[in-house]
């Protein structure tokens, strides 16, 4: 039940027929897990709290340096240094103390994310690593979750929703795990509104999945051209000899064969 501050922190949702009180309490009861808390997720981060996403587990290990300042709008002068993880938490708190926040300062791989991605009902990867994210999708679909992933590089953004339930491809069937060097905001640059467009997205769609409204765009890659403020749209086909989703053969015990 939606106590009476809900309502009416939450009354312009419960004005949209397609969310309601039902969908309100859909987003109260669901958890996510944010990996990754710089240009992407600190919009989507701050989004899914303002809308009452009721367990929000936030991942990150790196710290604020000014160079973040540019596009990691959820931080200030005043956090550098700090932990991203511990900031966002205590921030997303004075932003909506009725949400309950985690916070994982730590490093995650393939030795502990099927853990954390467990406990959840949705993911975001918001990271800028290619390795972790292929990680992380194996994770999601080892635990058979829905993975939102986002990407930003110069002016270009990429954002791609996968449900393990479905017969789309996953991102190990798009890219392959050593694809040599690896392009990112680091030695590439970006401009910050394109961040801040895809993480925006990921929250978007997060919301969407939880209340049921409209269509979850899974297994297709939307392209976005900033430059030229234009969309493209690839469905991802799954390929039958993926590791992670494609079909497992099963053994056959040939010396049993008469």
């Amino acid at each position: 039940m939606l106590s009476d501050s809900e309502f009416m922190r939450y009354s312009r949702h419960l004005l949209l027929e397609e969310v309601g009180e039902a969908g309100q309490q859909k987003l109260k009861e669901a958890s996510i897990l944010v990996v990754g808390l710089g240009g992407l997720g600190s919009p989507a981060v701050q989004y899914l709290a303002a809308a009452g996403v009721g367990t929000l587990w936030l991942a990150d290990f790196d710290h604020i340096e000014l160079s973040n300042l540019q596009r990691q709008t959820l931080y200030n002068m005043d956090n550098l240094k700090h932990s991203k993880a511990e900031t966002a938490r205590e921030k997303l708190h004075l932003l909506n103390p009725e949400v309950e926040v985690i916070a994982i300062n730590q490093k995650l791989g393939a030795d502990n994310l099927v853990e954390f991605v467990q406990e959840v009902d949705l993911v975001l990867d918001c990271t800028d690593n290619i390795l972790i994210r292929q990680e992380l999708n194996q994770a999601c679909y080892q635990a058979s979750k829905p993975l939102f992933i986002g990407a930003a590089i110069r002016f270009e953004g990429q954002l791609l929703a996968l449900n393990p339930q479905y017969e789309h491809g996953c991102y190990r069937c798009l890219y392959e795990p050593n694809i040599g060097v690896q392009l990112n905001c680091n030695n590439s640059g970006v401009i910050g509104p394109v961040v801040g467009t895809i993480g925006l997205l990921q929250a978007l769609e997060a919301i969407k999945y939880f209340t049921g409204t409209g269509t979850v765009p899974w297994g297709e890659l939307k392209l976005f051209d900033a430059k030229k403020h234009r969309w493209h749209s690839l469905q991802v086909p799954k390929d039958p000899a993926c590791p992670v989703c494609g079909v497992k053969e099963e053994n056959h015990d040939h010396d049993n064969v008469k």
